[in-house]
Parts: structure tokens; C-alpha cells; sequence
């Protein structure tokens, strides 16, 4: 018998062996803050199913940009809250757009932050649908040239990474092609490669302001019973040209996570998502739980499972509280 040889409490015993010896260490490196901008000026209202954060007018998201950067968070994903929605989401092409007149304000205040853009229709279409709509179907081939058009306008905006989170078959080889051709070659495309038809994006849909008017998305995106699809999935967006893939939502698919990472050695993200985020602040808010313990606990979870880059919510929270 190994006792009491083996006593693995013995590098349990304080904070200092506990932390010589941690296999994972959770630091802001990989941490990617998710904003929402909206027409106007001076606007910041808060999101009332996620305490914290906020739908905010360029200026506004110019101003919390400067303290993300100071928290030494590397990155933040932007999503544009339209002045006008129609059929095909024709405003997110506009050069005068919310995201590329953000993206044009961020880099103009030389900020020391990566700029993504989320590439998707939802937010921008009348019907809440992230793709071409006609007799109720959702459209594959139609929606990718007008994402490919979009990734573009964001990359001549100055985006430093462009993000379709669609899930229309072969949008990274469509945007891939589109920015290759106008000399964005160098540009990056980090692909939602595995996104679930979850119900934890509901306090997203009201920031956004992206819920479908009919339907749902369970025909493009990806069935939650389903594991081995998401690697044909990841594949899939790898061969067209994707540079960075990424599971979406995080909490439910920690197994996803760990299964893409032990596939593919290429850098990968996961999407802490609205509902993950607004069950940790009700709870919290109620008293239930200690939020700086939970939220900590869950991101090293993420990390842990395989994850190099984490989209979240409580990012600022977090960096505050990993350097106390």
C-alpha cells in the first residue's frame, strides 16, 4: 500500500504549495470582453438580464475601452445595434455602420486593445434570422456574400480579427476569399466552428436585439445532443481557412472543448455566454452564491478544459480580482 508514502494533502497544505504546484494558471491573456454599441451619443444602458453590462453609443464604448485596456485585458468582440434593420441586414455593410464607426474610434484612441467583429445578420435583419430569409427558409449560399461583404467593411474599418458566429456552410472559405481579394490577407478569422442551438443565449438576444420574430436557428446551428459533429464541424472551418475556432456556449460543452483541443493544435476559444453570465449574477445578487469564487472557478474550468481564449462577461470582474 502507497499510504502513507503517498499523501497528496501534503501540496495542500497552504496557498503557496497550492499555488507552486497548479496546473492551471487563469490569467487575463486570453480574455476577450464582448460590447455592444448603438446608435447616437452618450448612451449606456445597461442590459436588464445582465447587470454590469451595457448597449453604449461609440463615445461610451471608447471610454469603457480604455478601462478594459487597463485592466490588461488583451481584446474586446464587438456587436452593432443597427439605427435601421431590413430583409438582409443591409446596414451592417455601411461603412457609417455602429461597429465600423467603433472600430474607427477605438483605433483612432490608440488604445492598446485587439478590436473583433462579430460577422453575423441577426442583429441587423428585420426577422432575427443570421441568414437570408424566403418562405420561412433560411438560405445558405445568398447569406455568404453579403457576410463576406460585411467581414470586409469591418477589416477596412481597421478590425483586427473578424468573427463570423453564423453557422452558414462555408462562410470562412466565402469571407476568406472576399478579404484575400481586397488585400486583407493578413487579417484573421476566428469562426464560431462549434455553435449550439442553446438556450443560454436569451439575455444576448435582448442586448442585441437579435431574438428571431419566427422560428428558431436549430436549422444552422448545432444540435446539443451532437459531439463528433462539432469536429467535422472545426474541420470543416479549418480547411477554408479559419485561424482560430471556437466553442460556443462554454459551461454545457466543456467536453467539446476538451475534445476539439485534443484534435486540433490550433488556437482555440470558448463563448461564456449571456445566460452562463446572468445565472452567476442573479445567484450572486440573492445571496446564494460568492460570485468572485464562481466566477473564478468557472473561467479556470473553461481554461482548463482547453481553452486559450475565453469570451466573457465577467472579464473586467475578473481581472480586477486576479490582480487583488
Amino acid at each position: 500500500m502507497s499510504f502513507p508514502i503517498h499523501r497528496p494533502r501534503r501540496i495542500r497544505r497552504t496557498e503557496a504549495l497550492r499555488g507552486l504546484v497548479r496546473e492551471t494558471r487563469l490569467t487575463t491573456a486570453g480574455f476577450v470582453y464582448p460590447m455592444f454599441v448603438c446608435p447616437g451619443e452618450k448612451v449606456r444602458k445597461e442590459v436588464g438580464s445582465m447587470p454590469g453590462v451595457y448597449q453604449q453609443s461609440v463615445d461610451q464604448i471608447v471610454e469603457e475601452c480604455r478601462e478594459v485596456e487597463s485592466l490588461g485585458i488583451p481584446a474586446i468582440i464587438l456587436f452593432g445595434l443597427p439605427e435601421s434593420k431590413d430583409a438582409r441586414g443591409s446596414s451592417s455593410l455601411a461603412k457609417t455602420g455602429v461597429v465600423q464607426r467603433a472600430v474607427e474610434a477605438i483605433k483612432k484612441a490608440r488604445l492598446n486593445l485587439l478590436v473583433i467583429t462579430d460577422v453575423c445578420l441577426c442583429e441587423y435583419t428585420d426577422h432575427g434570422h443570421c441568414g437570408v430569409v424566403e418562405d420561412g427558409e433560411i438560405l445558405n449560399d445568398p447569406t455568404l456574400e453579403i457576410l463576406a461583404q460585411q467581414a470586409l467593411s469591418h477589416a477596412r474599418a481597421g478590425s483586427d480579427i473578424v468573427a463570423p458566429s453564423d453557422m452558414m456552410d462555408g462562410r470562412v472559405a466565402a469571407i476568406r476569399n472576399v478579404l484575400d481579394g481586397h488585400k486583407f490577407e493578413d487579417t484573421p478569422i476566428l469562426a464560431y466552428a462549434a455553435k449550439y442551438c442553446s438556450g443560454f443565449y436569451g439575455p444576448f438576444r435582448e442586448a442585441a436585439q437579435s431574438a428571431p420574430q419566427s422560428g428558431d436557428r436549430r436549422s444552422y446551428q448545432m444540435d446539443p445532443a451532437n459531439a463528433r459533429e462539432a469536429l467535422k464541424e472545426v474541420a470543416l472551418d479549418l480547411g477554408e481557412g479559419a485561424d482560430i475556432v471556437m466553442v460556443k456556449p462554454a459551461l454545457p460543452y466543456l467536453d467539446i472543448i476538451r475534445a476539439v483541443r485534443e484534435r486540433f493544435d490550433v488556437p482555440l476559444g470558448a463563448y461564456n455566454v449571456s445566460g452562463e453570465y446572468a445565472m452567476v449574477k442573479a445567484a450572486a445578487q440573492n445571496g446564494w452564491i460568492e460570485e468572485k469564487r464562481v466566477v473564478l472557478e468557472i473561467l479556470t474550468g473553461i481554461q482548463r478544459a482547453g481553452a486559450d481564449i475565453i469570451l466573457t462577461y465577467h472579464a473586467k470582474d475578473a481581472a480586477r480580482w486576479l490582480k487583488s
